[in-house]
């Protein structure tokens, strides 16, 4: 029994994609909105720019400065869930638990903004984790790689008629080099 390719790739194409539907959608759909991260303030806030100084702050300062914003609801380091030095643009951002950003000036400890960050959530919602981290690893993974699939059997669908035309008009030449 010989398999038929096109038939074969048709198929699974095709089936490949109901399969996928739902979170195919949701890592498409998610992973659209994280491109205007940087573009759309409500994603993700605008790095502030503080004292183009080197960081002169210590952590104390930097606890006290993350404790005065209400919002973040910060009393100790177990509520922050990450710094983020920018000596750069001399600031530090502070992201609390409660997905709260807070930038500070490295070199006055001065409040420069604060904002709620909405792109790790949908980053987390992109990878599945928000889920849970079963449905990260036994849906979202599997369905990266049935699209990856997918995107090759479209690649060969789509490169088929050319090389048909190809062929056929191959043939149609051999025919009328060996009429004449």
């Amino acid at each position: 029994m010989s398999i038929n390719w096109n038939v074969l790739t048709r198929k699974t194409h095709y089936w490949a994609s109901l399969a996928i539907l739902l979170p195919a959608m949701v890592i498409i759909g998610s992973g659209v909105v994280l491109q205007l991260k940087k573009d759309v303030h409500w994603i993700q806030p605008v790095t502030q720019r503080g004292a183009d100084n080197p960081p002169q702050i210590s952590f104390e300062e930097i606890l006290a400065a993350a404790r005065s914003v209400e919002e973040a609801e910060i009393t100790d380091w177990d509520d922050i869930d990450r710094l983020d030095v920018r000596p750069d643009r001399g600031m530090l951002k502070i992201r609390s638990l409660n997905r709260w950003e807070i930038q500070i000036d490295t070199a006055s400890a001065e409040i420069l903004q604060v904002a709620y960050r909405r792109s790790d959530l949908i980053e987390t919602i992109h990878d599945g984790s928000f889920f849970h981290d079963n449905i990260k690893l036994w849906v979202f993974f599997p369905t990266a790689i049935v699209l990856f699939l997918m995107w090759l059997t479209g690649v060969y669908l789509f490169v088929i008629p050319f090389i048909a035309r190809k062929k056929k008009r191959e043939r149609l030449e051999r025919k009328a080099a060996l009429g004449t």
